[in-house]
């Protein structure tokens, strides 16, 4: 009894000592909670307010508001104060097709409106074709060319600025708009807009920045330093637009509607004066072609000045065909003497920038077959530098190109993804799927074959969809074969001459795969066989415009036609 009540008594004692080590405990927490509060704050305040940590060891690059330093290739070279960028970081930020050549000893390079030349050996840069002297030349160190960018702001519209201070250079391209604004109070500049973020910069009231964007909040911008930062959007003030955005206006608004007007260097321009063509928004007469000497030639005359007059005064812009050699024999080596030589190219290029000023044509239509598989390349540089040409002249350039799918010196002649990278679009010529060269009597362009190859320019060649015109044929071919099987004939026919032809009572068949009418007659011991070009077949065609957002359509030839297309294609391509 006695040792139950000592046992009794003991309980509260014990329950009063665990309240009490308990009690100690959380001050003993409380107190570590607090130091550790006070330290982390401590710490905060020294990262956000006294330590900038963000100072450059080499030289950082920033292009539009992006520091690029990490993606060089090579060191950023600075001599007598001009700034020096390799030719390999110039390909990778501003011209992805800079090129060496060997012939003149210089560095060809392209960029928008301009094509320039630079040499090693003198302080002068030609800017399409008008010489200037500059203060540096282009020049190899270890066994990398490097250029004078500084010196060559007005080639790639930038305005650049060197800050040695802070060991930042900075460009800016100047078709891109660009907001200032200044700070109300001194404010540090900081990495993000976490609570804990070093220290980018500090700026004091009234100092002005560039005001790269703006969200919940807080704002990214560029000091003038050349660092690049979060401040609170409250803290700035006074933001204006200081450059607006360039806006490239198109010369065709929604599709491109356009028909070629062929005619030999033999004739004269056709006579349009008092007619109009419904719905179309360009014409390509057969204006140029080169010669046998390699030289630009034309066709114009006074009947061709007033087609251009016609063409004007009904709206329509006017996009010659520049043809190489109609000698089809010769023309592979005369173009090919051309597309190797920068001077050559240069003189061509030069000769047509003058004829579309001459004349007040609104664009170049390029039409070159029958090329050098191994000049592809070189066919490419013509159009690199030909685009900056008339783009600064506000021409149009358009490029006609084969399928990808023939011999070499009709379809391994064109590097496609390029030319519709650089030329203002690429136009394939979807017909003579079967053309005098074959083997077999076919269809001159079945729907199955220009949706197959549509596929191989949008995904295998990359080629932007709003870039692409497809064009469609006005013609056929009537094929005769003997009792073997054997072609005996293969003649041309203009669409609206097929219901003449085919002899009264004759059958048509339409084959849904090729979405044509196909006919075949007994012709003496022969047999002729004919599959149909007419407003189902075409119309089929340019349901694949709408479909795959296509640039719009041209058509070989005028006057081929029957009149009720001009409706179906105005129709079809306003869907």
């Amino acid at each position: 009894m006695g040792k139950g009540r000592r046992v009794m008594e003991k309980e509260p004692r014990r329950r009063l000592k665990k309240e009490k080590e308990s009690k100690s405990k959380a001050v003993k927490i409380t107190i570590i909670t607090v130091i550790a509060l006070f330290v982390i704050f401590t710490i905060a305040m020294i990262l956000n307010n006294f330590i900038i940590l963000d100072n450059n060891e080499t030289t950082n690059l920033i292009i539009n508001n992006t520091n690029v330093t990490a993606n060089l290739k090579n060191d950023i070279l600075i001599e007598n104060d001009i700034i020096y960028l390799s030719e390999s970081d110039i390909a990778n930020f501003f011209d992805k097709h800079i090129y060496y050549d060997e012939d003149t000893n210089k560095i060809i390079t392209t960029y928008d409106e301009k094509i320039a030349e630079i040499g090693f050996d003198d302080n002068i840069i030609n800017i399409n074709g008008n010489n200037k002297q500059i203060s540096a030349s282009a020049i190899n160190k270890d066994d990398e060319v490097y250029l004078p960018i500084s010196e060559m702001q007005e080639v790639y519209d930038v305005e650049i600025q060197n800050i040695p201070e802070t060991k930042v250079i900075t460009m800016d391209s100047l078709d891109r708009e660009q907001k200032r604004a200044k700070v109300n109070k001194n404010v540090s500049v900081k990495s993000s807009s976490n609570f804990i973020a070093r220290t980018i910069d500090r700026l004091n009231k009234g100092d002005a920045v560039i005001v790269v964007s703006s969200k919940d909040g807080y704002s990214r911008i560029r000091t003038g330093n050349g660092k690049l930062g979060i401040v609170r959007t409250s803290v700035l003030e006074n933001e204006t637009v200081v450059r607006e955005e360039k806006q490239e206006e198109k010369q065709i608004e929604g599709k491109v509607n356009l028909v070629w007007d062929y005619y030999s260097e033999y004739v004269t321009a056709p006579n349009r004066s008092g007619s109009t063509i419904d719905g179309i928004n360009v014409v390509s007469p057969a204006f140029f072609y080169i010669d046998e000497e390699g030289d630009l030639e034309e066709n114009i005359g006074a009947e061709g000045q007033n087609y251009i007059n016609w063409a004007h005064n009904n709206g329509y812009k006017v996009w010659p065909m520049v043809a190489n050699s109609y000698a089809a024999r010769e023309s592979l080596d005369i173009t090919s003497n051309i597309m190797n030589s920068y001077e050559n190219r240069k003189e061509l290029i030069e000769d047509i920038v003058e004829k579309c000023e001459e004349y007040d044509l609104d664009g170049i239509n390029l039409d070159f077959e029958n090329m050098y598989a191994e000049d592809k390349d070189m066919y490419s540089r013509f159009i690199i530098e030909l685009t900056p040409r008339l783009k600064e002249k506000g021409k149009v350039l358009s490029v006609d190109v084969t399928a990808p799918d023939g011999g070499e010196t009709w379809s391994m002649c064109f590097d496609r993804h390029t030319i519709g990278d650089v030329a203002d679009y690429i136009i394939f010529m979807a017909y003579d799927q079967n053309g005098t060269s074959s083997t077999k009597p076919g269809t001159t362009a079945g729907y199955n074959w220009v949706k197959l190859n549509l596929v191989k320019f949008l995904q295998t060649e990359e080629i932007e969809p709003e870039k692409l015109i497809l064009a469609v044929p006005f013609y056929t071919r009537v094929w005769t074969t003997n009792s073997l099987g054997e072609i005996v004939g293969n003649s041309t026919i203009a669409m609206k001459d097929i219901e003449r032809t085919i002899p009264e009572g004759t059958e048509k068949t339409w084959d849904d795969e090729l979405k044509q009418n196909y006919v075949e007659y007994a012709n003496g011991q022969n047999k002729r066989q004919i599959w149909i070009e007419d407003i189902d077949s075409l119309k089929a065609k340019i349901s694949l415009i709408t479909e795959n957002n296509l640039a719009g359509v041209a058509a070989w030839e005028k006057d081929m036609e029957t009149e009720d297309v001009w409706q179906m294609f105005k129709e079809e391509l306003n869907k």
